[in-house]
């Protein structure tokens, strides 16, 4: 399968798991994950970029990318995971 077989050259967003996706999705969230690692960043990119990955995050669910790809960073993961869990209502 290829990406034009999911997402069509002409249309800029898809319903997957009942939610309204925007083409770019993936692609921004891993952009915004690199500014927020960047040691050059300041902190209010830094803070941008992290409210940008919360907001993508129900998106990355819907689609299934944090059901397949691991996020590398070791404290990306910990801040996304724990995001996660206090926005699923599951907070202990």
């Amino acid at each position: 399968m290829k990406a034009e077989d999911i997402l069509p050259d002409n249309i800029n967003i898809a319903n997957f798991a009942g939610m309204q996706i925007r083409k770019g999705t993936v692609a921004a969230f891993i952009a915004n994950a690199r500014i927020h690692l960047a040691p050059s960043s300041t902190m209010e990119e830094r803070q941008f970029a992290q409210t940008d990955m919360f907001e993508a995050l129900p998106a990355l669910q819907a689609i299934g990318v944090l059901d397949i790809f691991k996020i590398a960073d070791a404290g990306l993961r910990k801040l996304v995971d724990e995001h996660l869990l206090a926005s699923s209502g599951n907070q202990t």
